[in-house]
């Protein structure tokens, strides 16, 4: 498979639906989305369509609140540390596999971002 660069809706959807592939089949964090978050799948992929063409194409395709899901999940299921390594591992990993450029690395760092603020932001709500 050949790399190509992340500059486009058609690339952004290819890493999401990669990416969610992966995480649907994952022993530690595929059954928080479908059975603990109960995903519905048709009306998730296009949020985070737009989310991610948001931050790699800074077109405000994305218009939401997207860490108030989390926290609702995390009420049902204690979100760990061990499911945002899972979570950025496998974002990682699809970057990689998929995509070329520095736009790919600063996705992952801003990923990588996101997933710490996250784990951080719940560890200190599970603990209060």
């Amino acid at each position: 498979m050949q790399k190509q660069p992340l500059d486009s809706p058609e690339a952004v959807r290819l890493l999401v639906n990669s990416f969610y592939d992966k995480v649907r089949v994952d022993p530690l964090i595929g059954p928080v989305f479908t059975d603990v978050a109960q995903v519905d799948w048709a009306s998730h992929l296009p949020k985070m369509y737009a989310f991610w063409e948001n931050i790699i194409l800074g077109n405000n395709a994305y218009n939401g609140h997207p860490f108030r899901p989390h926290l609702l999940v995390n009420q049902k299921h204690t979100l760990r540390t061990e499911h945002f390594e899972r979570w950025l591992q496998l974002f990682s990993a699809t970057l990689a596999e998929h995509f070329t450029g520095e736009t790919a690395e600063l996705v992952r760092q801003r990923a990588t971002q996101i997933a710490l603020v996250w784990n951080q932001k719940l560890l200190y709500l599970n603990n209060a």
